[in-house]
């Protein structure tokens, strides 16, 4: 249906613009779902109070922004963009619409240069009295129309703009260039022909825009500044991409305004920041470059740390132990100092998370887009294309939607680089595959305040990030069919929890005789309410970890260093302790072990705390703030907990083999971040997606820990593993015979023979799961045979008749053969088991249960494990494959196959 074009002015009328003035705001620039346009006035409003000045309307993904930038506006978009820059000015916020024609604009073609000024025209007549080109992240070439008419690429680009800029009356105007960084200026800024050119072509009263010397600058100084202002013939612009995080799906930048001067102030324009594509998460990004605009001295002291976790980083840690020193108290109001920005920032940002603001449909996790300028290499997506969500309009929409699109590039790093965060800082964002989206209607899902209206819309459904199926995670020996069923679509209402959306959940039947369903759900489950009253509020301190763990791309928190340090210190020395332990019968007198305990106490308060900020964020009232946060204090929360059960298992080792050292993997196997070096301290490998997660789907404040297995946990994992084999039976048969049958036989041998490699997953009050494990299935199996099945014979009667489970159950027992294939002896010589409860409704619980295990089993030397499943169990064929599992060897039975994973 053609869309209804907003009349156009012949004459249109704007204010010239003056030059003066220090340029202060933000710039939605990112790639990725644009704000919708109640954040954008909310911005505004806080704009205004903190001194700044100046917005910059540039989505990228905004299809009329960049893609179909010939297009006009329809009437409804021309009037909530009236709506959206009449509410700027309320607030004395300076609107820039800017506009990205460098795609495929033909730059001599009169009619090209008539559709722009056109499309110009109109949002001036909404208003808007300040405007921008953008010409970045495009190729530098020109078609053969423009070489035949223009010197250079540069000459063609100063030529259309300058135009634009006399036809509009000379507004107050932007320009960013091709090469807006020193890494992009061929050959450098000095002699770049492209740079000087513009520098000497470009209206002098046109601003231009900067990154600094890369894309994402650590640092901008005076220096560097003033080489670009040489050449520009003008002070820059400077677009800063600090806080930006559009290039990395798993990264989120809370820290704050760092590694800038005041002292550049006097050399630059202005500064535009282009921060984290979730809305909600920019509070101290923003925040932090208003308190340094009004600073001129640098209150920040020079750190150095000689750091063994990560050389690659510069970790802003103050004293031995990793925590950071209190802000220096001779500080003038003049000077600026990141740490105490950071905590004005947080002091105002607290109140925000008691706000009452809700949101419907299920969390999704933004776009990743991440190229270099060398190599992009495209993730393949996890939903296939017709599961793109429809195009949304921001401008229209008065509330949050939580959709994004599925597609994306992943960087490459560069030979020649030393680093992952060298590499991410010559990251840029091109232009992808993904959708665009009209950033001025909305259809899409929706959030609402109670201080304001709501709409009620379509649902889409949301992005596949985790590629493993809602299955549960099997294990090995016998097996019977899996029984699978599918979950239904889980919406969100106001403060919903983990209680409600279990009742939307089918629960999964098991497979294997030992094992139930990751993401099957229980109507009946009750979740512990270990926060109360008061005690759900987040605090200072709270805020203070979550900025700490999420901090800079080029620097972690004091915190997020204090938990690598420990974890590496522990790692480090846990063979030494565990040799004390046993020279000492045990005993933890020695120096080196209460060192060692010490230590791992103190890792262990940090874990905990994380575990409280994800249960308080949870709670919290502004459901549109936790959506942005909780998918990455989620992930981390993961993460550490695995770590947490590494460290605890190390602590109750008797030994350990000298392969602690981890995995030399490509760089981009692992996310960026904390998260990324928290994962490269676990002794296994990152490939065959273990460290893929999909969060859920709602909030939920449940958290479920790994730890190692203890002796009065074996009556809570018999349960467990009787239960699982009931659950997949059809129903008809029971163990009401012989109770202890189906763990007796499976989880029976672990325990007795290989506790030290066993593992449970508590939910807060139960064990709802357990993964077994034998370093050496071939030992495994001879004291089996020797010490287990004798035992078992004299329990259950053989039997003749082979007409239910428990019948052939115990056939089996009587058949048993110590036989392992030699292949999987040298290749993959342990074996595990496993099971959680259908009540476990976190899908990513199985794959942290599955890690814990294989670094032990590595720690150990083993080289990899293996499982048996039945051959027609296609399902749990490709569940294993997903993990990594390969098929090694017919199994010990004739519909049986050995599935082995190299660590």
């Amino acid at each position: 249906m053609t869309e209804k074009v907003a009349k156009i002015d012949s004459d249109p009328s704007v204010e010239k613009s003056g030059s003066s003035g220090f340029v202060c705001g933000v710039v939605e620039g990112f790639y990725g779902r644009p704000w919708t346009s109640e954040q954008r006035k909310d911005l505004f409003v806080k704009m205004k109070k903190w001194g700044m000045d100046s917005y910059l309307y540039a989505p990228k993904d905004d299809y009329k922004h960049r893609a179909y930038w010939r297009e006009l506006y329809s009437v409804e978009e021309a009037e909530h963009l009236t709506a959206l820059i009449t509410s700027a000015k309320e607030n004395g916020i300076i609107f820039y619409y800017a506009i990205s024609p460098g795609l495929d604009i033909t730059y001599s073609s009169v009619k090209e240069v008539s559709a722009l000024k056109r499309k110009l025209e109109q949002v001036s007549q909404f208003g808007c009295e300040a405007f921008a080109l953008l010409f970045d992240d495009i190729e530098p070439e020109m078609s053969e129309a423009d070489k035949e008419v223009y010197q250079s690429f540069a000459h063609a680009q100063v030529s259309v703009t300058n135009e634009i800029f006399q036809h509009l009356g000379q507004p107050k105007f932007m320009l960013c260039p091709t090469q807006y960084c020193a890494a992009r200026a061929v050959p450098d800024v000095k002699t770049s022909e492209y740079l000087n050119t513009i520098g000497s072509k470009l209206v002098p009263e046109i601003d231009v825009m900067w990154t600094g010397p890369k894309v994402i600058s650590r640092l901008l100084t005076v220096e560097s500044i003033e080489e670009i202002t040489d050449v520009l013939k003008r002070p820059p612009i400077i677009w800063d991409n600090l806080h930006a995080n559009d290039y990395d799906q798993k990264r989120v930048f809370l820290g704050p305004y760092s590694g800038r001067s005041p002292d550049i102030m006097k050399k630059i324009r202005g500064v535009l920041t282009n921060p984290n594509c979730e809305y909600g998460a920019n509070f101290v990004a923003i925040h932090t470059l208003a308190q340094w605009s009004r600073c001129s001295i640098d209150g920040k002291v020079d750190l150095s740390l000689n750091d063994t976790v990560s050389a690659d980083i510069k970790l802003e840690i103050e004293t031995e132990d990793g925590v950071a020193e209190d802000v220096p108290t001779t500080l003038t109001p003049l000077m600026y100092h990141p740490r105490r920005a950071l905590r004005n920032a947080i002091i105002e940002w607290l109140p925000e998370f008691k706000k009452s603001r809700h949101v419907w449909g299920p969390i999704e996790p933004k776009p990743q887009v991440i190229t270099t300028n060398t190599v992009c290499t495209t993730i393949a997506p996890s939903a296939p294309p017709s599961a793109f969500p429809p195009t949304v309009n921001t401008c229209i929409s008065v509330t949050t939607t939580t959709t994004s699109s599925t597609t994306g590039c992943i960087a490459v790093p560069v030979s020649n680089h030393s680093s992952q965060l060298e590499t991410l800082a010559d990251v840029c964002s091109f232009p992808h595959p993904g959708p665009f989206v009209n950033s001025l209607a909305a259809d899409s899902k929706i959030a609402s305040s109670d201080d304001g209206g709501s709409q009620t819309s379509q649902t889409t459904e949301p992005m596949e990030v985790n590629a493993t199926p809602d299955s549960s995670l099997p294990a090995s020996i016998s097996s019977t069919e899996l029984k699978k069923s599918s979950n239904e679509d889980v919406a969100m209402a106001d403060n919903v929890s983990c209680e409600s959306c279990s009742t939307s959940v089918t629960p999964t039947g098991s497979s294997n005789m030992q094992m139930s369903s990751v993401l099957g759900g229980s109507s009946s489950m009750l979740v512990e309410e270990t926060l109360t009253g008061q005690d759900r509020d987040l605090t200072e301190e709270d805020l203070i970890l979550l900025c700490e763990l999420f901090y800079l791309p080029f620097e972690h928190g004091a915190q997020g260093s204090q938990l690598l340090q420990e974890f590496a210190w522990l790692k480090m020395n846990a063979a030494a302790v565990i040799q004390a332990k046993s020279k000492s019968d045990g005993e933890i007198s020695s120096p080196e072990v209460q060192e060692w305990m010490k230590r791992s106490e103190r890792f262990n308060e940090i874990t905990e705390s994380l575990n409280q900020l994800f249960q308080r964020l949870s709670y919290s009232n502004n459901r549109e703030l936790l959506f942005d946060l909780y998918p990455y204090v989620w992930d981390i929360r993961g993460v550490v907990s695995i770590l947490s059960c590494y460290v605890k298992w190390l602590g109750s080792s008797k030994s350990l083999k000298d392969t602690l050292n981890n995995v030399d993997q490509e760089a981009w196997m692992f996310r960026g971040g904390l998260i990324a070096d928290l994962q490269r301290q676990i002794p296994i490998d990152s490939s065959n997606d273990l460290f893929l997660y999909k969060p859920p789907d709602v909030p939920c404040h449940k958290i479920y820990n790994i730890r190692p297995y203890l002796p009065a946990d074996e009556s809570a994992i018999y349960s467990i593993c009787i239960k699982t084999c009931m659950d997949g039976m059809d129903g008809t048969e029971t163990f009401e015979k012989y109770p202890e049958l189906a763990a007796d036989k499976i989880v029976g041998p672990f325990l007795n023979f290989s506790p030290e490699n066993c593992f449970v997953v508590e939910d807060g009050w139960d064990i709802v799961g357990y993964g077994l494990a034998a370093l050496d299935a071939k030992d495994f199996l001879r004291k089996s045979e020797m010490a287990w099945i004798p035992n078992l014979r004299e329990k259950y009667p053989k039997t003749e008749s082979a007409e239910t489970v428990a019948e052939k159950m115990i056939i089996d027992i009587y058949s048993f053969k110590n036989d392992l294939p030699d292949v999987l002896a040298s290749h993959n010589p342990s074996v595990i088991t496993s099971a959680l409860l259908t009540s476990v409704l976190d899908q990513s619980v199985s794959k942290r249960l599955m890690t814990c295990i294989f670094a032990a089993l590595r720690a150990n030397g083993s080289l990899g494990c293996h499982v048996e499943i039945k051959t027609s169990e296609k399902y749990l064929h490709e569940f294993y494959t997903k993990l990594g599992f390969v098929e090694i060897c017919q199994g010990q039975y004739p519909d049986t196959v050995f599935l082995g994973r190299s660590f």
